[in-house]
């Protein structure tokens, strides 16, 4: 388990009492069970709203063969803030919206992607900054695809001719006997 996994697993129940000690304090302490309740009701309300949404886009995606970087990308930030909006507490229902509410959910995205391809880079040995990643190719162009597609092409013989469409009057008559 990553270092910071394990100070979260223990900073933030922590801080998260801390927190509702203080809201506690200044609203009282029933108002601070009700909006915790409300916060969760909203949250669960959102995580199914989110989550058929998000299920839909990556169904549609692998219906027409796209394929679904932005719909896992979501489905995974659905997943989680779904996880924080249901744990008790305000800094994780924070977070929680902000990968959840459908506004937020892009920039969300985009921390996320430059965190993982920073990871990937690490571990792979490339520069997260550039993205050269030693032993890889620069990607393919169209340029590529049409000298690919002429050197598969070449050594194959081409027949001339044209395409005629029989007619019935035309085909020899078949024995039904033979």
């Amino acid at each position: 388990m990553p270092w910071f996994i394990a100070v979260a697993l223990l900073v933030v129940p922590v801080l998260e009492i801390y927190v509702i000690i203080q809201v506690g304090q200044a609203i009282g302490g029933w108002p601070t069970v009700a909006l915790l309740l409300v916060e969760s009701a909203l949250g669960a309300w959102l995580i199914k709203r989110e989550g058929r949404r998000a299920w839909n886009a990556l169904t549609e995606a692998t219906q027409t063969a796209r394929m679904p970087g932005k719909e896992l990308a979501d489905a995974a930030l659905v997943l989680v803030g779904g996880t924080l909006l249901l744990a008790p507490g305000f800094i994780t229902d924070i977070f929680g919206f902000f990968f959840v509410l459908p506004f937020t959910r892009p920039l969300a995205r985009k921390v996320l992607a430059g965190f993982l391809s920073r990871r990937v880079a690490a571990q792979l040995g490339g520069n997260p900054i550039t993205g050269f990643m030693p032993g890889t190719f620069r990607p393919p162009t169209p340029d590529d695809a049409d000298r690919a597609r002429r050197e598969r092409t070449a050594g194959e013989d081409v027949v001339q001719g044209e395409v005629i469409e029989p007619d019935d009057q035309q085909l020899p008559k078949q024995n039904p006997s033979a």
